[in-house]
């Protein structure tokens, strides 16, 4: 067992390593923040700016090299190096979290896996949609059996980027994890197996709207779950109006919801996850139960992407349960998959 404060190196500093892990690594007690791995001048800048007591270095090589300084490596880099770097930080001896998409192929991510556990080494994948406070609702509602037995179950992450800014997200094929299914795929196929379990059966629509585009921008999934519920879902970058967040319909109700949890938008402009606020959602945006004929709103449970990193800590300090098991992860890769070799018929 590592002893806090769990000395933690974050690679890249693009919107996943500043907004989504950098803020609650500095947050938390039981992290120490050590260093920060960009080559892009204007990141390091910001790096140092923000976090003015870890060490920017330009490469994962500076981190290895220094591995006995460190304990856990937290990866944010693009897809296609998510396996490479996560098999150099497990043999140097440190745990390893890896944002989404885990790995490019089920195979690597099953490898991955394989190798973690042979060397006893704690590897758990960044799936922090399953925090999302209009989540945390739709998991509730279905647990109490507000809603009844669901029949469908419908999810979207859509907006309208027609020109966006250059990234890798915008050069890179779907074989090195380009695309919007591996973006966004992840967090809709995710939560979907988490309130209904595996699937049966896949049907999927892709397109490539933006002209030159080299992957999908624009995506429509559909799982068929053995245990009874059909779940629809969009991701796209190219939707001028998006539909519902989540619209779900079961035999004694529904709930339905608009618009993004609003954590990610508020750790952007600075929110720390210590402020009072963070995480609550306002009365104007909750979402509505019941039917159309006895309308009821639903107040949205708090939204709470900190709950990984302390349950990582209870994981490496005491022997907890990891917040997202890595086969949950290859489980979603599977499905991208299988939509990927279909598409392509």
């Amino acid at each position: 067992m590592a002893s806090a404060p769990i000395r933690t190196a974050v690679v890249g500093f693009g919107v996943s390593g500043r907004v989504f892990h950098a803020p609650f690594l500095a947050a938390s007690p039981d992290f120490s923040l050590d260093a920060i791995v960009t080559r892009d001048p204007g990141r390091a800048a910001d790096a140092r700016r923000r976090h003015p007591h870890a060490d920017v270095v330009p490469s994962m090589d500076a981190v290895l090299d220094r591995a006995a300084q460190f304990d856990l490596v937290v990866l944010g880099s693009p897809p296609a190096s998510h396996a490479p770097l996560a098999t150099a930080a497990l043999d140097a001896g440190l745990d390893v979290v890896v944002d989404k998409p885990f790995t490019v192929t089920s195979a690597e991510g099953r490898a991955l896996t394989a190798h973690a556990a042979r060397l006893g080494r704690r590897l758990t994948v960044f799936h922090n949609r399953r925090w999302d406070g209009d989540y945390l609702t739709v998991r509730r509602l279905i647990r109490d059996g507000a809603l009844g037995e669901i029949a469908r179950f419908e999810s979207r992450f859509e907006w309208f980027k027609p020109q966006p800014r250059e990234s890798w997200k915008t050069d890179a094929a779907v074989a090195a994890g380009g695309g919007i299914l591996y973006d966004l795929g992840p967090h809709v196929i995710d939560q979907a197996l988490q309130l209904f379990g595996p699937v049966d059966d896949v049907y999927a629509e892709l397109a490539v709207r933006r002209v030159g585009a080299p992957a999908e921008d624009d995506a429509f999934v559909a799982l068929r779950h053995a245990s009874g519920p059909i779940s629809h879902l969009w991701v796209s970058s190219m939707a001028p109006q998006s539909g519902p967040r989540f619209h779900v319909l079961g035999s004694r109700g529904g709930y339905t919801v608009r618009g993004l949890d609003g954590q990610e938008a508020a750790l952007a402009a600075g929110t720390s996850p210590d402020d009072a606020g963070y995480g609550v959602t306002d009365e104007a945006r909750w979402g509505t139960g019941g039917t159309d004929d006895a309308p009821v709103p639903v107040p949205t449970e708090r939204g709470d992407y900190g709950a990984f990193y302390r349950l990582l800590a209870d994981a490496i300090l005491r022997g907890g349960d990891l917040p997202v098991d890595p086969t949950d992860a290859v489980a979603g890769l599977e499905i991208i998959e299988r939509i990927h070799a279909e598409t392509r018929r």
